[in-house]
């Protein structure tokens, strides 16, 4: 089963994957993470974060199906913060039906701007400006809509309180992948 997880920054979206990745064995694909260790090899890559830009769609989607063709990986996968865009979404999607596997699920984990302001501001990092939140949160939203609603065309999308305690959500997400394995 391979699922996509979705939220703004603030939402807990590692939180949960890290317990889902738990629970069920998931490898979990954190796309930050994939990144940073990425830069530490790749000169290109660590020049193109340093100037605070997007790696390029297909620079990305390359360096990450390689991987996971390299580790063998197909399905049980939890990424999160990938896909962020439609041509990344259709590059996985069109990647996956050649290794005979789909996206099973979505799941976007949904909080207020008021709360994604809340928590952001509390983490007291240098980047995490009022406005600036506001801009990444604008951002992630416009982008975001497009893409789910793409992925909404192929598979089932599930939207879920992010702004419970950690152990509900857990809970409601444990409830909605074990209906999906079945």
């Amino acid at each position: 089963m391979n699922i996509i997880l979705f939220g703004p920054q603030g939402s807990g979206k590692g939180t949960q994957a890290r317990l889902l990745r738990d629970k069920f064995g998931f490898f979990y694909f954190e796309s930050g993470a994939y990144l940073r260790k990425l830069a530490k090899n790749h000169p290109k890559i660590k020049a193109i974060m340093n100037a605070g830009k997007l790696v390029s769609d297909e620079e990305f989607t390359s360096y990450l199906t390689a991987y996971l063709d390299q580790e063998n990986l197909y399905d049980d996968i939890l990424f999160d913060g990938f896909p962020r865009t439609l041509d990344q979404y259709i590059f996985l999607k069109n990647w996956l039906v050649q290794k005979q596997v789909k996206i099973d699920l979505g799941i976007v984990l949904e909080i207020s701007e008021k709360e994604t302001l809340k928590r952001l501001l509390l983490r007291k990092r240098e980047d995490d400006t009022p406005s600036a939140i506001i801009k990444r949160l604008s951002l992630y939203r416009s982008r975001t809509e497009i893409l789910i609603n793409e992925i909404r065309k192929d598979t089932k999308i599930v939207e879920v309180n992010g702004e419970r305690s950690i152990e509900e959500i857990q809970k409601e997400l444990v409830q909605i992948i074990e209906s999906f394995k079945k």
